[in-house]
């Protein structure tokens, strides 16, 4: 029986187009489209296609997969604005090829690969201002988020691996946290009951008082304070919460403090809001996806921790087909994943070839962006923003057409508006609720986005809200 998987004599060919297609895509990015490409009735036919029993030319379906992404959504483009999106760092594609070539699994010793692994990872943490810190990179910030959660969990009740939880434990954030945190206190066995949401000043940041009301009212209760999870950038509004604040309760009461900074951490290591993040050298854990505001493609998240063998203790197991007599932890026993592909290549290339320098400068770039949009809506009548400047790159503003003024109505109109401009195409947006109102959210994650993007932006709200009034 033949069998061959190889690209054989073709290899050359493919390898030749495909830089070709990439290029082509690379300097695509560059430009905004005008309008948003439809999937064509020939592409919809190729993905209606049964099981093919017998292979084609390599070249034929590399062009087919290339209309089908082309027909997708880029999120690499200036002019995507919507949730918080990846840049698509062209290096970090290249780490993406190389890896995959070499398909090294980082969940065992992988020799050099791993020390690249551990590498970057402090370098993370000396570009975000986290010390002695070391860390894993995993799948996104979900991943990253659970596996600090878990090593408090463990640290809270150490034969929670043999005895499971055994008496009641309490996981504090603002209401302002990310979804991901609240799915994992619910897989980690403690049911979302346990989640205690923290009340929030008028710059949406946890209220450091309030939280340790909390805490002693659990403790008077017989409720084992677990775990705090303090934001460093919100997906809502960009809200950093009071670090060192939210460090000292946590050290009085001898409880786990993570950090959630999956999107704003980067920025802890500019000097244009680095002072915003005072205190978060404090932390036990923090999590950084460097597919958001790093830029390097999906996906790339990391956890650091202070204490590395917590991570040990927590996933720690001996398989008797993966003997490992050294000192060091199996790359396995700290981590939920069996199979790692070498994500860290992505971010190790990136510093290698732009520098930390050019990551800050991006970073300072979009924020920038986003007090220009802010500073533009606050001077015009045509706008609402939040009753503060943004602390990061999301800018929440609400369209206000002349002479409506009911609460309902705007949020009402804000919702079709948003659905408007994502249906023309020329910017894409995603909306934000904020205290039961609808509100246009754009953020500034992309190193591609300009200044004359912004004013585009503005001019497709005023257009489309006109017509929409």
């Amino acid at each position: 029986m033949k069998s061959n998987l190889t690209l054989g004599d073709a290899r050359k060919a493919v390898l030749e187009e495909t830089l070709e297609i990439v290029r082509t895509i690379w300097e695509g990015f560059d430009t905004a489209r005008e309008v948003e490409t439809e999937i064509t009735a020939s592409t919809v036919a190729l993905l209606s296609e049964t099981l093919p029993e017998h292979g084609i030319a390599p070249q034929v379906a590399l062009n087919q997969a290339t209309e089908v992404l082309d027909q997708s959504m880029a999120q690499s483009r200036p002019r995507f604005l919507a949730y918080i999106g990846s840049s698509g760092l062209e290096i970090g594609a290249i780490a993406d090829f190389l890896a995959a070539s070499y398909d090294i699994n980082v969940a065992l010793d992988a020799r050099a690969s791993s020390i690249l692994e551990i590498q970057t990872s402090r370098w993370l943490g000396e570009f975000i201002g986290y010390s002695n810190a070391r860390g894993l990179f995993t799948s996104g910030g979900t991943i990253s988020n659970i596996t600090a959660l878990a090593a408090a969990r463990h640290r809270a009740q150490p034969t929670v691996r043999e005895r499971g939880i055994t008496s009641p434990m309490a996981v504090y954030c603002s209401a302002e946290a990310h979804y991901s945190n609240k799915r994992g206190v619910e897989l980690l066995g403690l049911g979302s009951n346990a989640i205690r949401s923290i009340p929030i000043d008028d710059h949406r940041r946890m209220i450091p008082e309030a939280l340790e009301a909390c805490i002693l009212a659990d403790i008077a209760q017989g409720v084992q304070p677990m775990a705090i999870i303090a934001n460093a950038g919100t997906t809502l509004t960009g809200a950093i919460d009071p670090l060192r604040a939210i460090a000292e309760v946590a050290a009085r009461h001898s409880v786990w403090l993570h950090v959630d900074g999956a999107y704003g951490v980067p920025a802890a290591g500019t000097t244009l809001v680095g002072d915003l993040f005072d205190g978060l050298d404090l932390a036990d854990s923090v999590t950084i996806d460097a597919h958001k505001w790093l830029f390097v493609p999906k996906a790339c998240s990391v956890v650091l921790v202070k204490d590395y063998a917590a991570l040990a203790a927590t996933f720690g197991h001996n398989e008797a087909y993966m003997p490992h007599a050294g000192e060091e932890p199996n790359p396995v026993d700290v981590t939920l994943e069996y199979s790692r592909p070498l994500r860290a290549l992505k971010m190790w290339l990136g510093f290698k070839a732009h520098g930390a320098s050019e990551f800050r400068d991006a970073i300072e770039k979009n924020i920038w962006l986003a007090r220009m949009t802010y500073e533009r809506a606050v001077a015009s009548t045509l706008y609402r923003t939040l009753a503060h400047a943004p602390q990061l790159s999301i800018v929440p503003l609400q369209h206000i057409p002349h002479g409506m003024t009911d609460p309902a109505l705007i949020s009402a109109h804000n919702k079709k508006l948003c659905e408007a401009i994502v249906t023309d195409g020329r910017v894409y947006l995603s909306p934000a609720v904020i205290d039961g109102e609808v509100w246009l959210r754009p953020c500034f994650t992309n190193f591609r986005t300009r200044p004359s993007d912004v004013d585009v932006f503005f001019a497709v709200i005023e257009e489309l809200g006109a017509s929409l009034a």
